[in-house]
């Protein structure tokens, strides 16, 4: 089943950046500033209209906790995140939600839900207060699930389905949600192959601006109009996918020996990796 609505796509002053991150800083536990431990500093990241951005970086260099402080989910501890130009701190939640929607990695769906009722969540920055669902929100719903392939499963509970299909039901959600900006941590973490590649597709071809961490540093080549390396609490580099993702880069920041291929039928650079034990040639 598939319902020809497509998601709107944002009418924002292009020229203007539609993410901007500026000096920040970004640390876990505790307050922020008070107690918590600095794992970013410095960051400075511009995102325009309809870009899709991948945040790369060996585990604990702090990609889902940039991801939350830019999505305003935890504040920052030191410097500023604007959306369209404005502090996203002077923005209201109700308004944040309208213009944000973060997919988080660790996630999951409330078990005793069904699947319709998970995704229309996503649904309740644009309702009145007190208001219920209705046809039109609804078509929104079917529209995210037919979106992520899971439409059949509207009425399923969410306890009958697998890991990957809980991540898809997840994704749907902030599809719904309907804005124009899209966060997303390890979205394809329990996905099969196809899944993956399927799923990576389609959001590219939402014409939204998205924010992704990604550790599969080829479906970051292939997707992506630009990453960011996180490295050693900060940004170690930036730009073009191929440009970045260097063997030198790859082997500094992740420890492996990295060599660009050609895929004979696409055309696309492709990385092969090796590790090296101790004694072994370079």
């Amino acid at each position: 089943m598939t319902h020809g609505a497509r998601f709107p796509a944002p009418q924002d002053d292009p020229r203007t950046p539609h993410l901007e991150a500026r000096g920040l800083a970004c640390d876990v536990g505790g307050r922020p500033g008070r107690g918590g431990r600095r794992v970013l500093d410095g960051v400075d990241l511009t995102v325009r209209h309809g870009e899709m951005i991948g945040i790369i970086g060996p585990n604990g260099t702090g990609k889902s906790t940039l991801l939350r402080v830019l999505a305003g989910v935890r504040p920052a501890a030191a410097g500023e995140v604007l959306v369209d130009g404005t502090p996203l701190r002077e923005r209201s939640g109700r308004s944040r939600a309208r213009e944000i929607a973060m997919v988080g990695q660790e996630e999951q769906p409330q078990a005793d839900l069904l699947v319709g009722e998970v995704v229309a969540l996503g649904r309740t920055p644009h309702r009145p207060p007190w208001a219920g669902g209705d046809a039109a929100e609804r078509d929104a719903v079917l529209t995210a699930l037919a979106a992520v392939d899971m439409d059949e499963a509207v009425d399923r509970s969410v306890e009958q389905l697998s890991g990957g299909e809980r991540r898809r039901v997840l994704l749907a959600r902030g599809l719904a949600q309907e804005a124009p900006l899209l966060v997303l941590d390890e979205p394809t973490n329990h996905l099969d192959v196809r899944h993956q590649l399927s799923l990576m597709r389609m959001i590219r071809r939402l014409e939204r601006t998205v924010v992704v961490a990604i550790h599969d540093l080829n479906l970051a080549m292939a997707v992506c109009d630009r990453v960011v390396v996180l490295h050693d609490g900060g940004v170690h580099a930036a730009g073009e996918p191929e440009s970045v993702l260097t063997p030198e880069t790859v082997r500094e920041v992740f420890g492996v020996e990295a060599v660009p291929v050609t895929h004979p039928r696409t055309g696309h650079t492709h990385l092969l990796f090796t590790t090296h034990e101790a004694g072994e040639p370079s």
